[in-house]
């Protein structure tokens, strides 16, 4: 049951100065951070020898989209990587900001929504089969990802210092739709499969917040990956279907217990908890009954780490009324206790200047960020070395087209030849071999490399 999977992330970005209006406006501040991807590759838009591909999007959000992954582990490796990738050329960009007059520090911020209220997207991709009917499982898909925030949110804190589970849930406005921003859905049908469309889909889900724990990615991702499996095995969610999705996402956000009654088209109410709770139920028990749960564990499970469990402790904790056993897993609980204790310290309220500065910093993924100083406090949990985030940094994952795409791109810029890419070609520029269609997301090998490949070397 192989399923091909990546994410999109599009990053805030800011110039701060000491004191004073920031000295570059968001447009400046990205076009210096992208000066030595354009000088290298003379684009802002490129491919990775990791398989990944780093651009700057509309608004003047830096984005990095991961490699196509197989493997849970290897998507949050490519997810870290392309955050690193990003923090070098913050730190490279900042260094030459003084030599050229500008007092200020450049910041990218992995988080959704910016002071004033515009959003930034994180975006899953999961490859379906074309024969799955689709449609016929909206209704299961938009409760899912609807109650899905009260686990996998990264917490927001609303103008009167009300806190959140979810940035991105209030910025929703469509179960479904083809649109992306004039819209904004849960689930965007663009069908754009990136492969053989008369084997395979895209869905393409734009509810899920950015996160900053490792985990909780880990989470977000391997909890739908096993929805989806479960799916495949005849699963049905079809009876918790919620009547009134865009109500109930906003409802289910600004309530902190996760209980707050929703009616189902059915008839009747259930709360988020109770809703989680049934479908995590059901779909361990439809993997569990048809031979996959193994299965599904082994490929959404990074290290020792398996995302299932921690799906059923988080929903126990509400059921208990303690987030102590997730307090360094859950985003939107890490971030809560920090804020809430550094209030009671300088016993400010919550919306107050320098609470939003600590939120900020959370979700810095420059130098300045808190992240790394949580993880060695022991308030957040790390599932990846070292060597395993370097590694992704510049090597694709090896089980998918991705290591086609990846091989071919360092081999080209090793004998110095221009090559363009996308996710689904490779042409050799000055060459008489024809662009090649790499149609199989689930092809890593083959003739069809091996050709490429060739033609590197005999033309260098």
């Amino acid at each position: 049951m192989r399923r091909i999977f990546g994410i999109e992330t599009e990053y805030g970005i800011t110039c701060a100065a000491p004191e004073g209006r920031p000295p570059l406006d968001a447009e400046q501040a990205a076009r210096r951070l992208f000066m030595p991807v354009v000088n290298r590759h003379r684009s802002s838009n490129v491919f990775l020898a990791n398989g990944g591909r780093l651009y700057l999007d509309v608004g003047a959000h830096p984005e990095y989209a991961t490699a196509e992954c197989d493997y849970l582990a290897d998507l949050l490796a490519q997810d870290v990587a392309g955050q690193e990738i990003f923090s070098d050329l913050v730190t490279t960009t900042n260094q030459q900001l003084p030599a050229d007059g500008i007092n200020g520090q450049i910041h990218l911020l992995k988080n959704n929504r910016d002071s004033q209220g515009n959003s930034c997207g994180c975006h899953e991709n999961y490859l379906l089969h074309r024969s799955a009917d689709f449609m016929g499982m909206a209704d299961a898909l938009i409760t899912f990802f609807i109650t899905r925030q009260i686990l996998v949110g990264a917490g927001m804190v609303d103008e009167e210092g009300g806190y959140h589970f979810s940035q991105r849930a209030d910025k929703m406005y469509d179960p479904i739709s083809a649109a992306t921003t004039r819209a904004r859905p849960i689930i965007n049908t663009r069908d754009e499969p990136l492969a053989d469309s008369s084997q395979y889909r895209r869905m393409h889900v734009i509810v899920g917040d950015s996160n900053i724990c490792e985990a909780t990615t880990a989470l977000k991702v391997g909890m739908t990956i096993a929805l989806l499996d479960a799916i495949d095995c005849s699963l049905t969610v079809s009876d918790l279907a919620i009547a009134d999705p865009m109500s109930a996402i906003r409802e289910i956000n600004a309530d902190l217990t996760g209980r707050a009654p929703l009616k189902l088209k059915t008839g009747g109410h259930l709360d988020a908890v109770e809703i989680q709770n049934r479908i995590y139920q059901r779909v361990m028990n439809t993997l569990s009954d048809a031979g996959e749960l193994e299965a599904t564990r082994e490929r959404v499970r990074v290290g020792d780490f398996d995302p299932l469990e921690l799906w059923g402790r988080t929903l126990k904790c509400f059921q208990d009324e303690d987030f102590r056993a997730v307090q360094t897993e859950i985003d939107w609980v890490i971030k809560q206790n920090l804020l809430e204790q550094s209030a009671r310290r300088h016993q400010v309220p919550l919306n107050s200047p320098l609470i939003a500065r600590l939120d900020l910093a959370y979700h810095d993924i420059t130098a300045a960020g808190l992240a790394p100083a949580l993880v060695n406090a022991g308030l957040m949990r790390q599932l990846l070395t070292r060597e395993e985030i370097e590694s992704a940094k510049s090597n694709p994952p090896r089980t998918t087209r991705a290591n086609m795409r990846g091989r071919v791109l360092r081999e080209a810029q090793r004998l110095r030849r221009d090559v363009s890419v996308d996710w689904i070609h490779v042409r050799i520029d000055e060459s008489k071999m024809p662009t090649v269609m790499l149609g199989d997301p689930f092809a890593s090998e083959g003739e069809i490399l091996d050709k490429l490949l060739a033609e590197l070397q005999e033309r260098s």
